[in-house]
């Protein structure tokens, strides 16, 4: 008998007003979260992430749909009820009490013995690394400190699922990458499973197993980070994640024929046809003018990153891409404004896409 996923959306729809003003910001949304895995739900702001987020937590209810979690339909319980825990992006912590009284808050609500609170607010302490500050008020913690306590705090009613809705985007740069080796670590140590929303694409490509890029409502596309970015299945997912040159072309008997009758083999099977292409900065290269099977383009100019360049081209067709190459140890700075080179990449770099 197959295992039943930890959280599961069957055609969810969730509509805000009525009539003709109605706002439809889940438009019948169907995923399945497996047990002990990272999932996050990407996508930009107005999306519908978060309210996908609240239906699952029960702070919303579905117009139609089911959510269900462990093969159990929760769509009528209310949040005390499910087997959930939730992180804001505010921490919503107490700043009156320590750490330890943050950490036990929740269990103590819950009825559970003193005994078990102590060893379980412990437990939670040392698992997040705040064990010394069990004693320290939480308005005296750093962004970072208290997002750890928050952590604690949701994780110590040892819930089938922990929801996170943006919880790293108050922190600052270095802090936010911290966090996420942190999240993750916590993750894999206590198996429980992670659904994650965010508007960061590095956030989801470093932290997930799995992800599910939202628009209009909608999850386009599920997938773990590699397959989203290296085989997006339309525009939207292929522009929203990373960097990408987009290209027109014809399908023809297996093959992508670009403008000035450049063909490249393809390496995935596509329908002949007009269609739109996405290759990567980073999979493409500057090669002589005239190179067999290499787009011929025109160099407008090239922004310095250190570790690497960006040389923006203009192809014959008027397409601007870029190409993205590592510095040159001399420090020459690359191809000048101006000069013509051709542009070649590897099948594989050829991403045939939907829409």
């Amino acid at each position: 008998m197959t295992e039943a996923p930890a959280v599961e959306a069957r055609s969810a729809v969730k509509e805000f007003g009525q009539g003709e003003t109605a706002v439809r910001a889940l438009d019948t949304v169907s995923v399945a979260i497996r047990k002990g895995e990272f999932f996050t739900l990407l996508g930009p702001s107005g999306c519908g992430k978060t309210t996908l987020l609240r239906l699952i937590a029960g702070f919303d209810s579905t117009t139609s749909g089911a959510i269900l979690i462990d093969g159990e339909d929760v769509s009528e319980l209310p949040p005390n009820r499910r087997p959930v825990n939730t992180v804001f992006q505010s921490y919503a912590l107490f700043p009156h009490l320590t750490v330890a009284q943050n950490v036990a808050f929740g269990l103590e609500m819950l009825g559970r013995p003193k005994g078990e609170v102590a060893a379980r607010t412990a437990e939670m302490l040392a698992l997040v690394k705040l064990d010394q500050l069990a004693g320290r008020k939480t308005s005296q913690l750093s962004g970072g400190q208290q997002q750890r306590v928050a952590l604690a705090r949701a994780l110590a009613p040892r819930p089938k699922v922990l929801l996170l809705d943006e919880p790293l985007s108050a922190l600052d740069l270095k802090l936010r990458k911290e966090m996420q080796g942190e999240l993750k670590r916590l993750q894999l140590e206590t198996g429980i499973t992670f659904v994650f929303v965010t508007h960061d694409q590095e956030e989801a490509l470093t932290m997930s197993d799995r992800i599910g890029v939202m628009s209009g409502g909608r999850i386009l596309q599920i997938g773990t980070p590699r397959e989203i970015y290296a085989h997006p299945t339309n525009r939207f997912v292929a522009d929203f994640i990373g960097e990408t040159n987009f290209l027109s072309a014809r399908v023809r008997g297996g093959k992508a024929v670009f403008g000035g009758g450049v063909e490249v083999p393809l390496s995935r099977p596509a329908a002949d046809g007009d269609v739109t292409i996405a290759i990567r900065p980073e999979h493409m290269r500057l090669v002589p003018q005239g190179m067999a099977g290499a787009l011929s383009g025109t160099v407008s100019h090239a922004i310095y990153f250190g570790t690497d360049s960006h040389v923006h081209l203009k192809l014959i067709d008027g397409t601007e891409i870029v190409v993205r190459q590592q510095t040159d140890p001399d420090g020459s700075g690359g191809p000048k404004p101006g000069a013509v080179l051709g542009v070649s990449f590897p099948p594989a770099a050829v991403q045939v896409l939907e829409d």
